[in-house]
């Protein structure tokens, strides 16, 4: 929902807090609020901002710029004639924001009252009121014949225990699974999502032990929490989520798709088919066409060919055949090609011939063999089996990765995104606080070794070559970029870092390592992920020796390690869901290089583009570009 003049909006416990900054903030777009309040001269002294903040957009208006109802929220009656009347004034509601709430001064297990302090008003307040403005919402937006947005304030302490007021962590904790509850009411327009703040600078908050909020990292800006809000009004791929802002960890989204799967019933099914995913009718084919490698050689396009195959259904048992939209370009498809993945002598790598191109790609379920249970005709995956670059695929059930999308950043997630995340965490070590080197890093795995170094609280620097790769890093928040075409690698490193690298994030092998390796700090690790320097050389792929190398390392205690991702296998699935939260709370960018590459026959173009040194982010091949993804819009 785009926020602009003219909608209209209820906020409770609006002249206070949240509530107060919240009608505040959507005054300053044009949006007529009404106030519900107990407190009368807060509330009318709210209505008076709202209305100056709103001549600015309704200087003719005949409508009142703002309102304010005096009303108990737990007085149903009273709170359904406020709703009533808003209807009346303003003929509809757009958004709903109960932010009504209150706290526990005296424990509950010594409180026996039912007055306004007591742990029942609290729950009547806190969650009774909630529920019940929600279900005022949803029957006014289906009176105005409107779509809309409701959004419930919880609180960080309903997601974890508050010792010192449990009535209220409970009542936040019902408010959080109740609105989460609500995801498919967005089937009829209508979106309720939940904001869980830590502490923020409140009448509420006041009350608490200010030692404790200290620890937990201060208060948390209003405008931190306005910024949230609105993210849950107007992006609408949101609904029945919950966003959780700290100061600690920023903003996230609760809980992340690694702990639904711990109570799901059928996580597949649940994290497969995303609400606002519309999957396209498919149609199967009696034949496709795909590309094998029937000699082996570093020269893509030479190694290659497009054959033609019959589709035959049904299909084997514990299969599911895939419709390929998106195939993602690796430099390892040289090496593929030449048959370094298999068999050591030349009599077994040529044993292995014919077989099929290409590693990691993204689509739909297509079709499924008989005792697949857990996935369903229509389903968004991403697969890194091989033969990727094809129009439909063969895969084993038990190798389909799931995802919320078929597309082509969640594609570039899968090789590149996998193998920076799961190297810097198992491989380097990754912390905070170090000095971190990515080479090529404007590729497409150094693009997210940047970001997730600097999201660990390092200090990133990065190398590439180019005015654009340059200004691409520097826009992912690396804080010194080396371009190669213009400064010396190794005179930057030995005088803007003399005290070494603590972690290295190396693919360009060659010479780079050499002067990586010599830039190492001690306890510094090494990581080699690819040698892309070495991979099209006039005879193909040949070992380089790096004479001293055990000198090196036992004089500083360093480490230098490989990193090959087929053998990280079983942790493909939890990293691939970080990656995507990252990416959806939008503190991940992910860079597709811009140039198009359409259909299987423009294939061996990508490789050659990608070993070119021109691609900035990841190379991606649309094999089938009729079938797009549609997305449902409010």
């Amino acid at each position: 929902m785009e926020l602009k003049p003219g909608l209209s909006a209820i906020v409770t416990g609006g002249a206070n807090g949240i509530g107060k900054a919240l009608s505040l903030a959507l005054a300053k777009k044009g949006v007529f609020v009404t106030v519900i309040d107990f407190s009368e001269e807060k509330g009318k002294e709210t209505a008076l901002l709202i209305e100056e903040e709103n001549k600015k957009f309704h200087a003719d208006s005949q409508l009142p710029l703002a309102m304010f109802i005096r009303c108990d929220v737990t007085n149903i009656r009273d709170l359904a004639a406020a709703f009533q009347k808003h209807l009346q004034t303003y003929g509809g509601l757009d958004i709903c924001i109960n932010s009504a709430g209150m706290g526990n001064p005296v424990p509950f297990y010594i409180d026996e009252t039912d007055g306004e302090g007591s742990w029942r008003k609290s729950v009547r307040v806190n969650l009774v009121a909630v529920i019940d403005c929600t279900r005022l919402a949803i029957d006014t937006l289906q009176a105005s014949g409107r779509r809309g947005v409701i959004l419930n304030l919880g609180s960080a302490s309903g997601l974890y225990p508050m010792y010192a007021d449990p009535i209220y962590s409970a009542t936040k904790g019902g408010v959080v699974l109740f609105t989460r509850s609500l995801a498919l009411l967005m089937r009829k327009g209508i979106r309720v999502n939940v904001l869980c703040p830590e502490y923020v600078e409140t009448d509420l908050a006041a009350k608490v032990d200010q030692e404790l909020i200290k620890k937990m990292g201060g208060y948390v800006p209003m405008e931190t929490v306005v910024k949230g809000a609105f993210e849950l009004i107007t992006d609408e791929t949101k609904a029945g989520k919950c966003l959780w802002i700290s100061n600690r960890r920023g903003s996230e989204y609760w809980p992340t798709h690694a702990e639904e799967k711990k109570y799901l019933v059928n996580p597949r099914q649940s994290k497969g088919r995303s609400p606002s995913y519309i999957v396209p009718s498919l149609v199967i084919p009696q034949n496709f066409e795909k590309i094998i490698v029937h000699t082996l050689t570093h020269n893509f396009l030479s190694a290659t060919k497009i054959v033609r195959t019959p589709l035959r259904l049904p299909i084997q048992s514990q299969h599911v055949l895939v419709k390929i939209l998106h195939a993602g370009v690796n430099a390892s498809d040289v090496n593929f090609t030449s048959g370094r993945y298999f068999k050591s002598s030349d009599k077994e790598q040529l044993q292995c011939l014919p077989f099929d191109a290409g590693f990691e790609a993204v689509g739909l379920i297509a079709a499924i063999g008989d005792s697949v249970g857990d996935l369903k005709v229509g389903m968004p995956v991403a697969t890194m089996s091989f033969g990727g670059y094809a129009e439909f695929m063969l895969v084993p059930a038990k190798h389909i990765l799931l995802v919320p999308r078929p597309d082509p950043e969640v594609l570039a997630m899968l090789t590149s995104g996998l193998t920076a995340s799961i190297a810097l965490e198992k491989v380097a070590h990754k912390e905070s606080g170090k000095v971190v080197l990515v080479t090529a890093a404007a590729g497409g795995t150094g693009q997210f070794a940047v970001q997730l170094a600097k999201l660990a609280g390092n200090k990133v620097v990065a190398t590439c070559g180019g005015q654009k790769k340059a200004a691409m890093l520097k826009d992912l928040g690396v804080d010194r970029v080396i371009d190669y075409t213009s400064e010396d690698v190794k005179t930057v490193l030995k005088k803007e870092y003399p005290k070494g690298l603590d972690i290295v994030y190396e693919s360009v092998g060659g010479e780079m390592f050499s002067i990586c390796l010599n830039a190492l700090a001690m306890h510094g690790h090494l990581v080699v992920i690819g040698m892309i320097s070495q991979y099209q050389g006039k005879d193909g792929w040949k070992p380089l020796t790096y004479p001293g190398l055990c000198e090196k390392l036992l004089a500083k205690s360093q480490t230098v390690s490989g990193f090959f991702l087929v053998q990280y296998v079983h942790l493909w699935q939890e990293h691939l869901d970080r990656l995507f939260d990252l990416y959806s709370s939008g503190k991940l960018k992910v860079f597709v290089d811009p140039k198009k590459f359409v259909g299987i026959s423009s294939v061996a173009d990508a490789v050659e583009y990608l070993h070119s040194g021109k691609s900035i982010g990841k190379v991606i091949v649309s094999i089938d570009p009729t079938l797009h993804q549609k997305v449902a819009k409010l």
